[in-house]
């Protein structure tokens, strides 16, 4: 489903637990990391989107969560063509979709880091994930997302409270001054338990 411009309506998440960390998967089989996104199919409203690609991407439900907000309007990146031409062989579907309009969602986690499971579908996103400072270094994304990141976050920061430190640090702080926030502690990527049900 495309706009008139070629656009794909799109969610994205940014999931936040209470320290304010966001949650940051690794793409399957691939070295890239990103927030949860998807489509949105013929009918669905933003928000049920999102609730559907949470549960998909992230194996959470509506009760495990807290909408604190959203971003006001559209957010678009374009893919570039090369990129199109390795995912889609159409040359029609190369000519009329230019990218991605997204609406981003800034959710708390309510429930538990065990309620997360990334085999809640039977085509995953993500095979690991970890918590990582909400003012994230974007380069594990791939560029051509990087700006549509940074102003989601800019946006979604507002909803933040004011007196945390981490919103007076400039975009792309080095990773040192995270730490020193976080003291010092660093996580590992969480890997998909074998116990995960597909």
């Amino acid at each position: 489903m495309l706009d008139r411009e070629g656009y794909r309506p799109n969610v994205g998440i940014v999931l936040l637990n209470s320290h304010n960390e966001v949650f940051w998967g690794k793409r399957v089989g691939q070295h890239s990391w990103q927030f949860p996104q998807g489509g949105i199919q013929h009918g669905e409203s933003p928000e049920q989107a999102m609730y559907r690609e949470l549960h998909e991407e992230v194996g959470l439900l509506p009760e495990h969560v807290q909408i604190i907000g959203r971003t006001r309007d559209w957010l678009r990146y374009d893919v570039p063509e090369e990129f199109l031409r390795r995912q889609h062989t159409s040359k029609t579907h190369r000519a009329s979709y230019r990218g991605q309009k997204q609406i981003w969602f800034l959710l708390r986690l309510v429930g538990l880091d065990s309620d997360i499971h990334l085999r809640a579908s039977e085509h995953p996103e993500f095979d690991a994930w970890r918590w990582v400072p909400f003012w994230i270094q974007l380069d594990t994304v791939i560029d051509f997302k990087r700006d549509v990141y940074q102003l989601a976050l800019s946006e979604l920061a507002r909803y933040l409270s004011r007196g945390m430190r981490m919103q007076q640090l400039a975009w792309g702080s080095p990773l040192d001054l995270f730490q020193s926030l976080y003291g010092g502690e660093e996580d590992e990527p969480k890997e998909t338990k074998p116990t995960d049900k597909p």
